[in-house]
């Protein structure tokens, strides 16, 4: 009897995949909140389930997550077939077979679907942006000893590399900025420079978005942790396709 080898190098691409897949009001990738469940990979394709701190999340937001990581999956070279099961949320049934059918959000909720789905990804994605750009001016005035009021003007070239600038570039290509190292950092969500003497305001604006953000996010693991204490926070993955 001959042993066949699984295809490890599809299971990274698979895991990878789903780690773009942002919740968008807490800022964080659903694999590093522990959402993802389960990732199974047999022969004809991939099966993932997702779950959620709570059975009432959102359902908007709970589509919108199942949907992007349909879509991330389907972009894998060779994945095969893909399955997105949302579990354990008072709405399963109905986004899962939304899902399936490739029935889009209004197709899924119908009269329900009061608010579109890329609107409410971009009121998000700009909460992004402005929590991002606090947290590199905080880090960069940490380390140069420079005050608010010395920062209007500041560009992105002057920010020093690292993952809190690669953030911040990531989020303001997701709202159509621009990244050059001229480009100004301290702008509105339509590149619009702050006034200096509005910089300040601006600042602690923006501290509350990021203390808000980053606060949700704690206090989701929290509840997820607390829900499923029978279970690891990381995805169980399995893997029986078989390399040809």
């Amino acid at each position: 009897m001959t042993a066949v080898a699984t295809s490890l190098g599809l299971e990274t691409d698979v895991v990878a995949a789903l780690a773009t897949v942002i919740d968008p009001e807490l800022d964080q990738p659903v694999t590093d909140l522990g959402f993802v469940r389960s990732v199974r990979i047999d022969d004809t394709g991939v099966t993932v389930h997702l779950r959620l701190p709570t059975s009432f999340c959102a359902p908007n937001f709970a589509y919108l997550m199942a949907s992007d990581a349909v879509d991330a999956l389907r972009r894998v070279p060779g994945v095969g077939t893909v399955t997105v099961l949302l579990d354990d949320h008072h709405d399963s049934d109905k986004i899962n077979a939304g899902l399936a059918a490739n029935a889009g959000y209004v197709g899924t909720f119908g009269s329900e679907a009061e608010q579109d789905l890329d609107e409410l990804r971009q009121i998000f994605q700009r909460k992004a942006h402005t929590a991002a750009m606090e947290r590199c001016v905080l880090a960069l005035l940490r380390t140069t000893g420079r005050t608010v009021d010395e920062v209007h003007g500041l560009t992105l070239g002057e920010l020093p590399g690292g993952s809190t600038k690669e953030a911040l570039l990531r989020r303001r290509t997701d709202i159509g900025l621009g990244i050059g190292p001229d480009d100004l950092v301290l702008v509105d969500d339509d590149g619009v420079p702050v006034p200096a003497d509005a910089v300040p305001l601006r600042m602690r604006f923006a501290k509350s978005v990021r203390i808000s953000v980053e606060g949700n996010a704690h206090f989701c693991r929290g509840l997820l942790a607390t829900r499923y204490d029978d279970e690891p926070m990381t995805a169980r993955i399995t893997n029986t396709r078989r390399t040809r």
